[in-house]
């Protein structure tokens, strides 16, 4: 009688045999949602600090916005990427000579204002991120946000983590319950000295105005009259940048563009 193999005997198929690393059923269990918080902070962080990004200028907006839609859509999503593209240009997305990358435009990575912002970006060939999340109807990243910089996550509290730590400034577009939600999460932030003070701005006060009555807030006690100022609203793509170099925003040192194309300047 032959020995019995001992990759089929029970103890080496048991799934308490497998490394803790590669047990898949282990990993995704409720007991290790605290591991697999960490896991998706400290993989987009590597891949950050890898291309060598400090902060970022946020760009918020609806992701039903088209190029080709109905007005004012194409204004909308023509005014994003536009502003994508000066900020890029003037506020150090591209590596410096001291290999770091500031003002790098950061998106939700999905379509419409999100499309136009990396696009806007990509048009001065400067790097831009895009932090995607898993949704039961799948949201796919666009085509415009650097690859290695286009990262996918299952929690929504850690996306916005990503989203609020590096930011230098917050722009945001018209949008809807996802761009509110995003919105008044940094306007929380700021109110209450959770976050340090950056720049606020938002597009076309005419929309946002109809949107929400932020002096009836004021009116009814819900917010002090300073809360007010903690946002600006700008009509033109120019104008949002002398909002945010107004309200703070420093721009960096001209840049050395021959190391633009790969993380560090590592090929």
């Amino acid at each position: 009688m032959s020995d019995p193999d001992p990759h089929q005997t029970p103890q080496f198929t048991s799934p308490t045999y497998r490394l803790a690393s590669l047990d898949q059923d282990f990993i995704m269990g409720p007991s290790m949602r605290g591991v697999r918080f960490l896991l998706e902070f400290a993989k987009a962080d590597e891949a950050l600090r890898t291309w060598g990004v400090r902060s970022t200028i946020v760009v918020f907006g609806s992701a039903r916005i088209r190029e080709d839609g109905p007005e004012p859509h194409p204004r909308w999503y023509a005014a994003a990427r536009e502003f994508a593209a000066i900020a890029s240009k003037r506020g150090g997305a591209y590596l410096s000579a001291r290999r770091e990358r500031h003002n790098v435009i950061c998106t939700g990575g999905g379509p419409g204002i999100m499309e136009a912002a990396n696009r806007g970006a990509a048009d001065v060939g400067a790097p831009s991120i895009g932090l995607n999340i898993t949704l039961p109807h799948e949201q796919t990243p666009n085509a415009w946000s650097t690859p290695e910089l286009t990262f996918r996550f299952h929690y929504f509290a850690m996306r916005k983590m990503h989203l609020a730590m590096r930011a230098n400034a917050l722009v945001v577009f018209p949008g809807g319950f996802g761009t509110l939600d995003e919105l008044f999460e940094v306007l929380t932030l700021r109110q209450t000295d959770k976050s340090p003070p950056i720049p606020i701005v938002l597009f076309d006060e005419g929309y946002w105005r109809g949107v929400i009555n932020f002096e009836a807030l004021l009116q009814a006690g819900m917010i002090a009259e300073a809360d007010l100022a903690l946002f600006r609203f700008a009509e033109t793509p120019e104008a949002v940048w002398d909002c945010l170099a107004e309200g703070g925003l420093s721009a960096h040192e001209e840049l050395d563009e021959s190391a633009q194309a790969s993380p560090m300047g590592l090929s």
